[in-house]
């Protein structure tokens, strides 16, 4: 598999005339305990890379205790898309399924990461991309006896393939999405294939989308703020709840359904459709039935697909 190009530097010095000699568009990645301080995480936008280098001096003056190791790797633009399907100890279930996360906030990609806010997706036969990475793994895994989900997300372009993480686990919301798009009762599929036997997995047709509903501090850790606006707000249905609404930090008491948790994470609604405009229809008139207190999501899930999908059919890597 392809490997965007990085190189570690343990000077913000030797990075920064790194970039100044090798101009172009660099992700900022800290390494060790900094890693896991998501905000230090910086992509540039600059051809020329002036903006990685004007961050670089500032992380030098502020963070030079607190990052000790990082890297600089290549920024690639292109399509982000995610490939994963089951592993029953031995080979891959088909289908397999292809599906894009919106990460930031705010609707157009804006704002700041968050775990998810959504996720499009279809289930196919193998295609190139599958064929090109997960299959590669087949041996491996079943050399380890791995039993599961597995997911890799990579950036594509005409130019090839560069994987950006595993994900050896059911993604969220990512699963109770697929459940929807899932013919083959979910209960029955897991006991074959955690029995090592040879699941038939019977999905549906088209597209499936589920989108977050969530409420303050999401996507902050803020206990104050959660007990101030969202602590047991009340989730009402207009009508009657349908079966595509699943829930995350969720509580029932008397039969009414109340907010839990500290996270803000409320509901995950799945919206089906033969076409992703008719998926995204079918969504957000379910968000429509729904009120709580101070709730807020993304508008625009499955937009993406309208641009990427035409240079995923073009580039070949669906067929």
């Amino acid at each position: 598999m392809s490997i965007i190009p990085y190189r570690e530097f343990e000077s913000f010095d030797e990075a920064i005339e790194h970039v100044a000699q090798n101009p172009g568009r660099y992700v900022i990645k800290p390494s060790g305990e900094a890693q896991n301080v998501k905000r230090r995480l910086f992509v540039g936008e600059e051809d020329d890379g002036q903006d990685v280098i004007r961050m670089l001096e500032a992380y030098k003056k502020a963070f030079s205790e607190e990052i000790k190791v990082f890297q600089l790797q290549r920024r690639v633009t292109g399509v982000e898309v995610a490939v994963g399907a089951f592993f029953n100890g031995k080979s891959f279930i088909y289908p397999i399924n292809v599906n894009f996360e919106h990460k930031k906030l705010f609707p157009g990609n804006l704002g700041p990461p968050t775990g998810e806010m959504g996720t499009s997706m279809f289930w196919s036969t193998p295609n190139r991309i599958f064929n090109q990475t997960l299959l590669k793994m087949e041996p491996k895994l079943a050399e380890e006896g791995y039993v599961g989900y597995i997911d890799v997300n990579c950036i594509v372009n005409n130019n090839g393939i560069y994987p950006l993480e595993f994900t050896s686990r059911f993604g969220y919301p990512t699963i109770s999405i697929q459940q929807e798009g899932m013919i083959t009762p979910i209960g029955q599929f897991f006991w074959d294939l955690a029995n090592g036997n040879d699941p038939k997995l019977k999905v549906k047709s088209g597209f499936q989308i589920g989108v977050r509903i969530v409420v303050p501090p999401f996507p902050f850790d803020d206990e104050a703020t959660f007990e101030s606006f969202s602590k047991n707000g009340a989730i009402v249905f207009k009508k009657p709840a349908q079966d595509e609404v699943h829930i995350e930090d969720v509580k029932q008491v008397n039969g009414q359904w109340l907010v839990a948790g500290t996270s803000g994470v409320v509901l995950i609604v799945v919206g089906l459709g033969q076409t992703m405009k008719q998926a995204q229809a079918q969504v957000y008139s379910k968000i429509k039935n729904i009120l709580i207190p101070n709730m807020y999501y993304r508008t625009d899930i499955g937009d993406r697909w309208y641009e990427d999908g035409d240079k995923l059919h073009n580039w070949g890597y669906l067929r």
